[in-house]
């Protein structure tokens, strides 16, 4: 075993962390119809073009799932 396990309790605090905000950063996007189309609500039908603030917050979700993936693989790969 190269890494020992107090570098695995790390990468899983870590990966605890990234979950939270990643669970954070897509409830806080309220882009589309969600369960309001469901119960009779209006979609809209019209996206417009992401900016300012909810733009860095999609970046963010995407960068924040890219990272969540990386410390799962990594796991992954050292215990095996």
């Amino acid at each position: 075993m190269i890494f020992g396990n107090n570098a695995i309790f790390s990468i899983k605090i870590a990966q605890i962390i990234i979950a939270v905000l990643l669970m954070l950063a897509i409830l806080m996007q309220n882009r589309g119809a969600g369960l309001g189309g469901a119960f009779g609500g209006t979609g809209g039908g019209v996206y417009l073009t992401k900016r300012g603030l909810e733009k860095k917050l999609f970046i963010a979700t995407i960068v924040l799932a890219v990272i969540f993936l990386l410390l799962s693989l990594g796991v992954f790969f050292i215990k095996a």
